[in-house]
């Protein structure tokens, strides 16, 4: 399914039956599979058809604890990890965006060069009509993620071969100054189980798509 496909079906998505509501695109996948870049792919073309604010977007990577939470925790090693995020926050809000269409909602976001979640970086306007959001855990059964999935019109799953993911996480590792050897470390240690756990959701949504093929945008700071 080609990129033109996966922005059809978004644009669908806003007419028919039900467009009058704001629509809440879900995208679910292991660390590295490209769904930061499919949803941001997405906000943009539908933006440029539609016009601008028709489309926003969510990363559940806003919702990553603080470097200070993750050390009062003793989480810094599974940063990454579900029990790293504020799953009730990222839930609280999705319900907000889809209830709330009088007011500005401001987006939080994870900033890899400050390796911190960082305050109100994206913006769901009034007249935002389709919220792409993206996260690991998404099609997750633990509690409260099912509590998300009620929320959304459509979970995709992106799918990527594990050794294109694999060599996905050790550039943006490298690139964010881990030597080869820690990079790959963690790489085994950390996104490997991460992604593994995450994978038992597949089948809970309602698309697979393919993570490899769309162009790369700038400005690329997620975690996951």
């Amino acid at each position: 399914m080609n990129e033109d496909t996966l922005t059809a079906l978004a644009l669908g998505m806003l007419h028919g039956p039900g467009s009058n509501a704001r629509t809440i695109l879900g995208l679910a996948g292991p660390p590295g599979a490209g769904k930061s870049t499919l949803a941001r792919h997405l906000v943009a073309e539908v933006e440029r058809r539609e016009g601008p604010g028709s489309a926003a977007y969510l990363p559940l990577d806003g919702f990553h604890l603080s470097a200070a939470q993750l050390d009062r925790l003793g989480l810094s090693h599974r940063k990454g990890a579900p029990a790293t995020f504020d799953a009730h926050g990222y839930v609280a809000l999705l319900r907000r965006i889809a209830a709330d269409r009088f007011q500005h909602i401001y987006v939080p976001d994870f900033d890899r060069d400050l390796d911190e979640p960082v305050a109100a970086r994206h913006v769901v306007a009034p007249h935002s009509r389709l919220v792409i959001t993206e996260g690991n855990y998404l099609a997750a059964a633990e509690h409260p993620w099912p509590e998300a999935r009620r929320l959304l019109r459509e979970l995709w799953w992106v799918e990527t071969d594990d050794t294109v993911r694999e060599e996905r996480l050790l550039r943006r590792h490298r690139d964010g100054g881990r030597d080869e050897t820690t990079a790959r470390h963690w790489v085994t240690s950390n996104d490997h189980p991460n992604g593994e756990y995450v994978k038992a959701g597949r089948s809970l949504c309602t698309r697979i798509v393919h993570g490899t093929g769309l162009p790369s945008l700038p400005d690329r700071r997620s975690v996951s």
